[in-house]
């Protein structure tokens, strides 16, 4: 090849590979294109009436299409019914623009080829709203240390610490109970309680916040429970029955930041009921109100950290680069979390993008993984908080 040749040709690649990727308008404006086929029979010779039924068939291909393309398969797949009956009778309500491209008939089958443009952050919000995305969205592992005191304790229990009496928390109990329902991972609970001795892990205090960070982030938790239930005699009675008032106090760190992202006070009265102690009851009565509180409060912190705009590199590799980093490229800009990307580093068979992205890197990689490709597949090399390594591999190695 000679050297005018060579220059033209790199200087195609630097075109490439410097071209922007359009990633910030297909995020802003939330749609998917889609093209879709329409088939509806010809009955009694109207035709009029087989094409509509046909465009209307197109749209929903492309509204399913779409569903398919903002949830991961197997959500896809759990979700079929929703999809049928909540998402397709109403299909045009996601349909921004539309256009038929062709028509014909066949064997008495009215066919029309359609071209659409979905609202995929309507539909995105009808899933959330719906509680179908967080079921796609690992939640956060959350380990919980509460020192509880009832009225027949002289000081708080605790598990965590030079603790010689046994430990049992109503106030633990129900609020593993109710982050579990809420498809949080409790972690650290029962017989899986780490010793902070071993991790050489000091509390100054029972409710110090550095060492319940520094435990939590020996079981990998990515947030902290930390607090008190404690319960004490009222001054009121129902009859001879004693009344108790319980307050569950619960504050809740971020093991990467170690600051504050919840918190909630709650208090119950109560009295003995059912072979119950009135006392224990009071505790549950608030540990309810406090777990209720706080699972809503910890999955809006952790919806709003996982779209907060990260930076990160991202390398990648492989065989027959220009072409697959093009047809790459292409998938990012339907990718409406990522923000902007720009080209660090540039060359015959490798490049180092500048990524923003609205999750964090594994959200990235999770998303892209999901991703089919013609003729080649990718590779996850490595995963960080500043970079993602991508490999582009042969369809022979995918099958192998």
């Amino acid at each position: 090849m000679g050297i005018r040749k060579q220059m033209c040709v790199w200087a195609g690649i630097l075109a490439v590979l410097l071209m922007p990727v359009a990633g910030t308008a297909a995020s802003k404006t939330a749609e998917i294109q889609v093209l879709t086929l329409g088939v509806q029979p010809i009955t009694q010779g109207d035709t009029s009436k087989a094409r509509q039924a046909a465009v209307s068939a197109a749209l929903e291909q492309a509204v399913a299409h779409a569903f398919s393309q903002v949830v991961s398969p197997q959500v896809f797949a759990a979700n079929l019914a929703f999809l049928y009956t909540r998402i397709l009778p109403a299909a045009q309500d996601y349909i921004v623009t539309f256009k038929v491209l062709g028509e014909s008939t066949h064997q008495n089958q009215y066919l029309v080829g359609v071209e659409s443009r979905v609202h995929s952050g309507m539909l995105e919000q009808t899933l959330a709203e719906a509680g179908i995305l967080k079921t796609e969205t690992e939640q956060p592992k959350v380990l919980i240390l509460i020192a509880e005191q009832t009225a027949q304790d002289l000081l708080p229990k605790y598990w965590w610490g030079n603790n010689p009496e046994p430990y049992h928390s109503h106030a633990e109990i129900r609020m593993a109970e109710m982050l579990a329902q809420k498809r949080f991972q409790v972690t650290g609970f029962g017989p899986e309680r780490p010793d902070p001795r071993t991790h050489d892990i000091r509390f100054p205090s029972i409710y110090d916040p550095d060492a319940a960070v520094d435990l939590a982030k020996k079981v990998d938790a990515d947030l902290v429970v930390l607090g008190r239930a404690g319960v004490t005699e009222s001054i009121n009675r129902m009859g001879d029955e004693k009344i108790f008032d319980a307050t569950v106090y619960l504050d809740v760190l971020d093991v990467t930041s170690g600051e504050s992202v919840a918190g909630c006070e709650h208090q119950a009265s109560a009295k003995a009921e059912g072979g119950r102690p009135g006392d224990v009851l009071a505790i549950v009565q608030a540990a309810d109100l406090a777990a209720a509180d706080l699972a809503a409060q910890i999955d809006r912190a952790w919806t709003q950290k996982q779209r907060k705009e990260r930076a990160f590199d991202v390398r990648i590799e492989g065989n027959q680069f220009l072409p697959r980093f093009i047809a790459l490229k292409k998938r990012f800009a339907e990718i409406r979390e990522i923000e902007n990307v720009q080209p660090r580093e540039i060359g015959s068979d490798q490049a180092v993008l500048e990524m923003v992205y609205k999750g964090a890197p594994d959200d990235f990689v999770q998303r892209i993984m999901l991703t089919a490709f013609d003729g080649f597949g990718i590779e996850i090399i490595e995963v960080s908080e500043s970079l993602v390594s991508i490999r582009f591999i042969d369809d022979s190695t995918i099958l192998e």
